[in-house]
């Protein structure tokens, strides 16, 4: 006996509203829990990225504190060798046979003399650029343990917050993806364009006061009655968001 094929049961408009609007008050729920969350993943980040920058200028501060100290070890070389030179000029000055060999050792030794004062120059000019490094060094190192602590702080802060959330949250999640694995794609990928764009990530709204719910615009009486009798798709035609009417949202609307 031949099996017959599987009919599937066709979705209708009204369903299809009533899972949209389901979907979107989920992902609002989400949204509030990302809310709660506020700022901290983006200060946690902030202080993660400038505690890496300050890692970083700590370390060039040690080479450079190193390669100054290595100019200054430099200079102090030089100045040996000059002394050197000056105590072997004056001894070669005892010697000389005329004025003329006295007066060139004399500017040799006036020479290095200068070679001197010029190292020792530098050797204060590179000391006072070591010390402001080291001060330098003392206050990144100063700041970096304060950041080290604010980000503990933020991250205790962080934990504990997505610690009480994320049963709540990982529930919500698996709400939308049942829900979502009911709309067809093509609607559903509408609806997560819309919500992208859309204020507050609202993508479906119900009419509040003959007005839109997301931007407030009025809309006509014939198109409120097209929405209330769920037999299309209807958008709003100032902002994009699917509109869907009260009674469908579970908002009991006072008889006048």
């Amino acid at each position: 006996m031949a099996t017959e094929p599987k009919v599937e049961k066709e979705i209708t408009v009204e369903e299809k509203l009533y899972a949209l609007y389901d979907l979107q008050k989920v992902v609002s729920n989400i949204d509030e829990i990302k809310t709660l969350r506020g700022e901290l993943p983006l200060e946690v980040q902030d202080l993660e990225d400038e505690i890496i920058g300050l890692n970083t200028r700590l370390e060039h501060f040690e080479t450079e504190i190193a390669d100054i100290q290595a100019a200054i070890q430099t200079k102090k070389i030089e100045i040996e060798e000059s002394r050197t030179k000056i105590d072997r000029y004056k001894e070669q000055q005892e010697n000389v046979r005329n004025n003329r060999e006295y007066d060139n050792l004399s500017k040799e030794i006036e020479f290095q003399t200068l070679e001197i004062e010029l190292c020792e120059k530098r050797i204060r000019e590179f000391t006072a650029a070591k010390e402001t490094k080291i001060n330098e060094q003392k206050q990144t190192t100063d700041l970096l343990s304060e950041r080290k602590l604010d980000l503990e702080q933020k991250k205790g802060e962080l934990n504990e917050i997505v610690s009480e959330t994320r049963q709540e949250e990982e529930k919500l999640r698996e709400q939308a993806k049942q829900i979502e694995a009911f709309i067809e794609p093509r609607l559903l990928t509408a609806f997560k364009r819309i919500r992208k764009n859309a204020r507050n990530g609202l993508a479906v709204v119900y009419v509040q006061r003959d007005a839109c719910g997301g931007c407030f615009n009025k809309i006509p009486a014939q198109r409120q009655l097209d929405i209330r009798l769920r037999k299309k798709i209807i958008v709003c035609e100032y902002c994009g968001r699917i509109l869907v009417d009260p009674e469908l949202a579970g908002i009991t609307t006072a008889v006048e």
